[in-house]
């Protein structure tokens, strides 16, 4: 998927958006839900939100040996982070929020984590798979930072062939935004049903037409999105 410069920083925008309400993201931001293993409560945090028991270990230990303003404090907690809950620890939450808006380096540190973490992985399945409309980038960003990845349950709600197995990406990319809002609005999870906004934002871009993402400012569950 050959994304311009601008492509790529739009998409990056919209996700922040949905992740932590702004256009840049809330590098300092810390949410906590009951969504992490055997639905325990785990912190979010960041631009673009990763979890506790998920990659914020990496993304802690990459901000320690960056040497950062708060690196020496964090560092107690780089090898803790996803082996003992830190949800309720006031310390290291304080640490996370004053390292995200304050310290430079962290959001450096986060920029290259959630390339290195989401972003390429999801381009690299979407050039896999064929795809090449920045719109199918986009809905396979979004999905590799809300679910993980391209969730092969979503996948067998639907018929269409992705452009590498012989299918039209327009007609793929539509069955699924469509799938995963029927998937999201029918989950366990209460938090989870509410973002079909997510999807519903996605399906106003495909009825736009906006494939290649030059009809902008997008709306991305109420805020206007530009470069």
């Amino acid at each position: 998927m050959d994304l311009s410069p601008d492509q790529k920083r739009l998409i990056e925008r919209f996700v922040n958006v949905f992740e932590t309400g702004t256009p840049d993201g809330d590098y300092g931001l810390i949410s906590i839900y009951a969504d992490g293993p055997h639905d325990i409560r785990q912190i979010t945090y960041g631009r673009s939100q990763t979890t506790e028991y998920g990659n914020l270990r990496d993304l802690v230990q990459r901000y320690v040996a960056a040497n950062g303003v708060y690196s020496p404090d964090l560092g107690a907690y780089a090898d803790r982070v996803g082996s003992v809950p830190l949800t309720d620890d006031v310390p290291f939450k304080s640490l996370l929020r004053k390292a995200g808006r304050e310290d430079p380096v962290m959001r450096q540190i986060q920029d290259a984590f959630f390339d290195d973490r989401y972003f390429r992985p999801a381009l690299g399945w979407a050039d896999e798979q064929g795809f090449v409309e920045a719109l199918s980038g986009l809905v396979i960003y979004d999905s590799f930072i809300h679910s993980g990845g391209i969730l092969w349950l979503i996948r067998q709600m639907f018929p269409e062939s992705p452009p590498a197995g012989g299918g039209d990406e327009r007609a793929w990319t539509t069955a699924y935004v469509n799938a995963r809002h029927r998937w999201l609005s029918k989950h366990t999870r209460p938090a989870v049903r509410k973002t079909t906004y997510r999807t519903t934002c996605f399906k106003r871009e495909i009825r736009r037409s906006n494939w290649d993402l030059g009809l902008v400012p997008i709306n991305a569950n109420g805020v206007q999105v530009r470069i």
